[in-house]
């Protein structure tokens, strides 16, 4: 079964090859990427256990990297 929009489903991992992170069009996403959200998720439920998805990492992730990239801009 595969899961098609902005929930972070690209996220989940299967035995089978059949979830949506094995897709070809998601072959060529970071997997080091990977490791840091889930590795962030796990530093965040270490003190509050149940509050967080990978979907919330995603999105500070990204708030973060847009607002870096606009200091960036910002400075030239």
């Amino acid at each position: 079964m595969r899961t098609y929009g902005c929930d972070a489903s690209v996220m989940i991992a299967s035995p089978n090859g059949q979830a949506e992170k094995d897709h070809p069009k998601n072959l060529s996403l970071a997997g080091d990427g990977f490791d840091t959200v889930v590795r962030a998720k796990a530093t965040v439920e270490a003190q509050c256990r149940n509050t967080v998805s990978c979907a919330d990492i995603l999105a500070l992730a990204t708030r973060d990297v847009v607002n870096l990239v606009y200091m960036l801009l910002l400075s030239f």
